[in-house]
């Protein structure tokens, strides 16, 4: 395969998998089930431990040679994953789907045609629902994907409001967007946020594309509260998406920024509390300047960078963190 070779109407599928053959299996089958061709799958072992993994690749490799391509890396997370995937792919349309997610049928020929009647459109996206781990599937659609919206920005902001199955993305979109990023979490959000600041329209097409699978296996994005990794990730993640939401033009005053300086202070407090004290020292200060900027709430920010200076960010974020739990800021947030 040659980097740089784009297909008119081929949709590449880029499907990043750290064992979970079971799942992988369904997942590629529901790509091979879509009515619209051409299309390719690209799977990208992240160094599964399982060997049943690489072998289920290998086989469908044989059983659907030009369409199936395997490729092997030492685990670097998803978005690395992703990014061996994107290189690779050879479409002018491109599908990221997790490896324990599904497709619905017609979604390709759906989404295509949709970009097809809007070539003003970059990103187009369809009605996803979730099956839980009891094999119940939700009868409303999840998020926002059941709402028409004609761009990602403001709401994407503060709230990832779909899934990585649910958009087909143009390739010269995510070419302008650039590389995925080595972080581990919160990597596909920042992703979206950072093609939502290219100011790309949305078009949506009401129907069911995809299915979000709750399972009780280990995911990502579950894990303790005081991790340190996944706090550095956040919070990497997060000062990013500031920057893209600037140089997309989102003014302080906004509400989408305000809410986005409120949930930079708690993420600020909770590195301290899990000891990195210059990333809660960095949140803190994007925190205020936001809310001082936007006219927001400044004043507990504030006195909150006094105390940590006086008595350390981490014993200052163990108590932000305790206090924020008994807060009707918080109540709010848990409740939601």
């Amino acid at each position: 395969m040659s980097e740089g070779v784009v297909i008119p109407d081929l949709v590449s599928t880029i499907i990043p998998v750290h064992d979970r053959p079971a799942h992988l299996a369904e997942a590629v089958a529901s790509v091979l089930a879509q009515d619209h061709r051409p299309i390719e799958i690209l799977i990208v072992d992240d160094g599964s431990r399982d060997p049943a993994t690489p072998d289920l690749i290998r086989r469908l490799e044989r059983e659907h040679p030009g369409v199936v391509f395997g490729f092997h890396q030492a685990n670097a997370g998803p978005g690395r994953a992703r990014e061996t995937g994107r290189r690779a792919a050879r479409g002018a349309f491109l599908q990221y789907l997790d490896s324990d997610d599904v497709l619905l049928p017609g979604k390709f020929s759906a989404q295509v045609a949709a970009l097809r009647r809007h070539p003003d459109a970059q990103v187009a996206y369809g009605i996803t629902f979730l099956r839980d781990r009891h094999g119940r599937v939700s009868a409303t659609p999840q998020r926002a994907t059941g709402k028409e919206m004609p761009t990602m920005f403001p709401l994407f902001l503060t709230w990832r409001w779909w899934f990585t199955s649910t958009p087909l993305y143009r390739r010269t979109v995510c070419d302008e967007a650039g590389p995925w990023t080595d972080l581990r979490l919160e990597e596909d959000w920042e992703y979206d946020v950072r093609i939502a600041s290219l100011g790309g329209k949305l078009v949506w097409c009401p129907q069911p594309v995809s299915e979000h699978r709750d399972h009780g296996e280990s995911r990502l994005s579950r894990g303790p509260l005081l991790d340190p990794g996944r706090l550095r990730d956040q919070a990497t993640a997060q000062t990013l998406m500031l920057g893209h939401a600037r140089r997309y033009g989102l003014r302080a005053h906004e509400p989408a920024m305000r809410t986005f300086a409120r949930s930079l202070f708690l993420l600020a407090r909770l590195c301290g509390a899990a000891g990195l004290s210059g990333e809660s020292c960095g949140l803190t200060a994007l925190s205020l300047s936001l809310a001082e900027e936007g006219g927001g709430r400044s004043r507990d920010i504030r006195l909150y960078r006094r105390i940590a200076e006086l008595i350390g960010w981490n014993r200052a974020g163990a108590i932000g963190v305790w206090l924020h739990r008994f807060a009707p800021e918080g109540r709010t947030a848990e409740a939601s």
